[in-house]
Parts: structure tokens; sequence; C-alpha cells
């Protein structure tokens, strides 16, 4: 190894190591279940806001997003981002204090699965099952797709086989995970945010820089037609543009849909310790992530400015846009020992972005198992040491099958974000909102809606959106709006919640 990649691979063992020292620190603090999935509600507002965006935003911040900007100009990208800005400060706004309150009220529910059950009385557990096993099915693959992520960083960066760089990456999250829990993944996610946002800035102005300057930046991107318009879709291979659709543009704001059923989101809301200081993590998660997004875009626009001045090759494909950032820091670390640890925090910035949400799914798809199937479906009674150490061992046996699954370093990365993405926003996103807002919500309703919205995910994906035409729009906007009428019809066509339930809801 040369002297420049020793010292990247410094940079980033020691971010790792930072990590582990975490989870080992909030060891001590898991007593029970109720702190190993939720930590106890006792969240401070900033860990609340930065978890929530940090794990939310994944490797598609730091790698998805700027590729995107850099190969089609504004026009996707931009109204992506303006849908989940929007999706984000609602979320805040109208779900979260909320459901802190509910959560506490439905019989102190620490899962999703437990406080939709709860909510409605479920006493078939049916809803608990199903929206246990959504979050399986779902996340599963989502975490193998973060471990494949950092398996192809460290080959890509240290010339090492995917699979060891793979293995040894996912051994990490999971030791950090399985001895601190929510503690540990929420406060390794605030620094993992600061990390990607370190990362963001160093990236702008080095970039800017090398590229000649702002003023170049911009005259180059002019200089392509339709590349800043954000309503035209821009193709950097053919140099054309094409009018964007009020129907397309539909389609990528519905990205914020999403947030209304994302269980590593909506499960900071519940931990939060005071939730009257929900409104000031509002505002510091939706600045941070309004500013994240709209830099990373911005990097986009930087890098074909880089290309221009002949900093960095063309990035032709969307494989290789998605490594701007890589590109960008590797020609950053050979301009000293400075540059080189800059160039390794841009790394372990996106290093970061998976950590940050596959460390959350993690915990989420071992909760759907280990207490809402196991413990309430089943039945099968646990002592605090025996629930904790089935949480642990649930978190382990999961991550060893996302490793299985990850062991293609071809498979993709960002189509199962955006698959996984629409998976919960379609089958949780309506059902959450109506169970929070309409107190004429049954729980036949909210079956309905759970099973028709996930269902819809699947059918529009793969049977009707390959039509193309009108058809070709983002499967979780239809799912959503079959969710919210198969939840309203059903409730109104079934009996009426009891009074108990009706009287618990004008409550909270």
């Amino acid at each position: 190894m040369t002297g420049r990649t020793v010292g990247l691979l410094i940079v980033m063992i020691v971010y790792l190591a930072g990590m582990i020292l975490i989870g080992v620190r909030y060891t001590k603090r898991n007593k029970s279940a109720s702190d190993f999935y939720l930590g106890g509600r006792k969240l401070g507002p900033i860990v609340t806001a930065m978890s929530a965006e940090a794990s939310d935003m994944s490797s598609w911040l730091l790698m998805g997003l700027p590729g995107l900007a850099y190969l089609s100009g504004c026009a996707e990208a931009m109204w992506t981002a303006l849908g989940l800005a929007i999706g984000t400060y609602l979320n805040w706004l109208i779900v979260a204090k909320r459901l802190r309150r509910y959560s506490v009220k439905a019989n102190d529910a620490i899962t999703i699965p437990e406080f939709f059950s709860n909510r409605f009385r479920d006493k078939s557990h049916a809803l608990m099952i199903i929206s246990a096993l959504i979050i399986v099915v779902f996340f599963v693959p989502y975490t193998a797709s973060g471990f494949a992520a950092c398996g192809k960083l460290f080959g890509t960066l240290f010339g090492v086989n995917y699979m060891p760089a793979m293995l040894v990456s996912a051994l990490i999250i999971v030791a950090y995970t399985v001895l601190g829990g929510f503690l540990a993944a929420s406060t390794t996610d605030l620094v993992q945010s600061i990390i990607m946002t370190i990362a963001l800035v160093t990236v702008v102005f080095f970039g800017i820089h090398v590229a000649g300057g702002y003023h170049a930046v911009v005259d180059n991107a002019h200089a392509l037609n339709g590349y800043l318009n954000v309503f035209k879709n821009f193709d950097m291979t053919t140099n054309t543009s094409t009018p964007y659709g009020k129907l397309a543009i539909a389609s990528l704001l519905a990205w914020g849909l999403g947030y209304f059923g994302m269980p590593h989101v909506l499960l900071r809301f519940m931990g939060i310790k005071d939730e009257n200081k929900i409104k000031l993590s509002r505002r510091i998660a939706t600045i941070w992530v309004v500013i994240a997004m709209g830099v990373a875009i911005f990097i986009g626009i930087i890098g074909y400015g880089m290309t221009q001045a002949g900093a960095i090759s063309f990035l032709s494909t969307s494989s290789d846009s998605e490594t701007l950032l890589i590109q960008v820091a590797m020609l950053l670390s050979n301009h000293g020992a400075i540059a080189i640890i800059l160039a390794g925090l841009i790394l372990a910035g996106i290093l970061a972005c998976t950590m940050s949400t596959a460390d959350s799914q993690l915990l989420a798809a071992s909760s759907g198992i280990s207490q809402n199937i196991i413990q309430d479906c089943f039945g099968v009674k646990l002592e605090k040491k025996g629930s904790m150490l089935l949480a642990r061992l649930m978190v382990v046996i999961i991550a060893v099958i996302a490793v299985f699954l990850a062991r293609n370093p071809d498979s993709s990365v960002f189509r199962i974000v955006s698959f996984a993405w629409a998976g919960f926003g379609g089958s949780f996103a309506a059902v959450m909102l109506f169970a929070l807002f309409w107190k004429r919500m049954n729980r036949n309703g909210a079956l309905a809606g759970m099973i028709v919205g996930g269902a819809m995910v699947f059918v529009w994906k793969f049977l009707i959106a390959p039509i193309g035409g009108i058809f070709a729009i983002y499967e979780l906007l239809p799912a959503f709006i079959c969710s919210a009428i198969a939840i309203i019809v059903v409730s109104l066509l079934t009996a009426p919640p009891d009074k108990e339930i009706v009287e618990e809801f004008e409550s909270v």
C-alpha cells in the first residue's frame, strides 16, 4: 500500500473504532427490551432529530443524489429532494408528537407493530404479525444492500476482495448494535450525520476550486440545454432534454409520503424523552435535510464542472456517477497529510450514510421477530435477561441472513432502497396517518389498508408500470392512494371501534 492509502485506511479505522466504543458505552444501559429497542424513551431533541435523518438518508445522500444530478441535471433530483423535504417537515409536524403520546397511551408500545395492535385492541394479533412480517420482508434485503455498499467501498478503495470487506463492515455494524441497542444506534447516527456534513462541505469547496471557481461551474452547467431547468429531463449521454410532465413531478414528490410509514424514523419519535422538545427537533431535522440534499445536488453539478476542467474523467453511466465523491476524495488525497485526513472523512461520510441506516434496520427487523412475533404473538414469556438475549440473538441472525443475500458483489443497492421505501410507504403510511387522526377507523380498516397498500407496491412495480406511458410512475403513489381508499371503505362498511378505543383516541 502507498502512504496515501495507509493514511486513508487509518482515518477510517479510527472512525469505525469510535462507533464500536459508543456501543460499548451504552451496553450497561440496556436492562430490558424496551431499553434495547427504544432506549427507554430517553433521547434528547438533538439526538432524536439527527439520528432520525441520518438513519433515513443512507448512502443515497452522498452517492445516489449527486450521481443523479451529475447525469440528469436538476429536474429529477430537485423534485425528489423537494418531496423528501416536505415529507420530513410534515412527518415531524403532524405525526411525531401525537405518535409519541399515543404509543405511551396504547399500553406503552415500543415497536410499530405493537402500536398498531394495541391501538385497535387486536386480540387476533393479525395486525402485529402482518406488520412485523412486512418490516422483515423489506428491511432484511435493505440491510443486505447496505452491507454490499460497504463492501464495494472498501474493495474499490483498498483493492481487497469484496467478501472479506463486506464481512468486516457487517461485523462492525452488528457489534455496536448488539452491544448498545437503540441508544448506541441513535448516538452513532448523530456522529455519522456530523461526518456526512463535513464530507459534503469539504467536497463543495474543493470541487469548486478544482473546477475553476463558482462561475466556471455555473457556466459549464448553463452550456447544457435544460441541465439546470427543473421542468426538463436532461440526458447526458445524448446531450438532449425533454419536458418533465406534471404526472412525473407528482410521482417524484410522492417520495415524501414514505416518511409516514418508515419504522426506523417513527421509532425516533416514540423514543424522545420530552414531547415538548419535538418542535426543536423538527427545526433541526428539517434544516439539515434541506441543506444536505441541496448541497448533494450541487455537488453533482460541480462534478460536471470538474470533468470539464479535466480534474476527473467523464462518468458516463449511473453506476460510475455514483462514485463521484469517491473520485473527489482520491483526488483530494494527493495534496498532503491534511488533505488525506479530509479525504478520509469524505470516505467515512459515505460509510456513515450506509451504517446509520443499516443499524436502525437491524433493530427494527429483529424487534419484529423477537418482540412482536415470538413473545407477543406466540406468548413466549421471558424474563428481562432472557428478553435481552433474544433481542441480541435476533440482530445477529438477521445480520447473517443479510450477509448471505449480500454475497453477490453485483447486487443493486439503490434499486432495493427505492423499492423498500415504496414498500413501507405503501403498507404503513396511510395506516399510520388514519390511526392517529381518524377515530372512526377500526381494526379491519387498518388490516385492509396494510394489505392492499403492500400488495399494490408489487402489482404496480412488476405488472402495471412496465406498460409505460402514464402508468410509468413511482409505485409508492398508487399504493398510498389504494391503501387510503381501502381503510375508508372497509372501516365504514364494518362495525365502528369500541367505546374504549374511541375514548383513548380522544384523550390523546
